[in-house]
């Protein structure tokens, strides 16, 4: 995998960006979720719905993934230093690369070459993983869950997720789409849906995160429906890697550091 993080205009061309995933009961950061943006010199910075799909589908994919893990890993570093109180931070992770046999052990040399515990990453799928049927993608979910490792599966509950496929793929957590949490108020109908997508994903052992959530009687509403984490406009923004600090550390407001 790539490690060379190449600049554009004196940025890195790869920049990951962080947000909180928040307990519902606490309020307090239990995950960090990161975001890729390509800092191009013809368009600007490009976010993951402008290149994700297309770079998914060309072996640009994975070359892109060893420059976000190796950003990634370098965050977790400075954030342990930082003492941020979190369990794990998300790296995204095209489909392409657990295709290959060689997956795990390339992983493995990047977590042994940062002396980073391998309980501390989460890696991010995008939902196209439930369109594989060969069984390769699956078999490296668990052998790098043997290893410690955490998955995430995107957009889940999204029109356009076939949930029946998730009991093919064992992954720790479902990020549910921003479209299911749009769901929430509208009238029973709409809120008991909600619930049964929650009681599948945890049918299915993986715990469902609630993405798009802006407001706390939503975040009450699914706690109620057992849902325990959420992140959107009420956990907050993604910020760059240098703003994120223990809670408490910085009282300045960051709101104009927020993206």
């Amino acid at each position: 995998m790539a490690e060379n993080q190449m600049l554009v205009d004196g940025l890195r061309a790869v920049e990951l960006y962080y947000r909180n995933v928040r307990e519902i009961s606490s309020g307090s950061a239990a995950f960090i979720q990161s975001q890729t943006r390509l800092n191009t010199p013809d368009m600007g910075v490009m976010m993951p719905e402008a290149y994700r799909e297309l770079c998914d589908y060309t072996n640009q994919s994975v070359a892109l993934f060893g420059l976000e893990l190796v950003q990634g890993l370098e965050a977790l570093g400075k954030f342990e230093e930082r003492e941020v109180a979190f369990h794990w931070l998300s790296v995204y992770m095209p489909v392409n690369f657990l295709r290959d046999e060689k997956a795990e052990k390339g992983i493995m040399g990047y977590i042994e070459r940062y002396r980073i515990n391998s309980n501390r990453i989460c890696f991010e799928l995008p939902d196209k993983l439930l369109d594989e049927t060969d069984g390769a993608a699956a078999e490296n979910i668990k052998k790098l869950r043997n290893r410690g490792f955490h998955f995430m599966l995107e957009n889940f509950g999204a029109a356009t997720t076939p949930m029946m496929r998730l009991s093919d793929f064992a992954v720790d957590y479902v990020l549910m789409s921003a479209e299911v949490t749009n769901y929430l108020g509208r009238d029973e109908r709409a809120d008991n849906a909600v619930k049964s997508m929650i009681s599948f994903a945890r049918d299915m052992g993986a715990e469902p995160i609630a993405d798009g959530v802006v407001n706390a009687k939503q975040a009450e509403t699914l706690f109620e429906f057992e849902c325990n984490y959420c992140t959107g406009a009420l956990a907050g923004k993604y910020m760059q890697e240098r703003y994120i600090r223990r809670h408490g550390d910085d009282d300045e407001d960051t709101d104009d550091k927020q993206e």
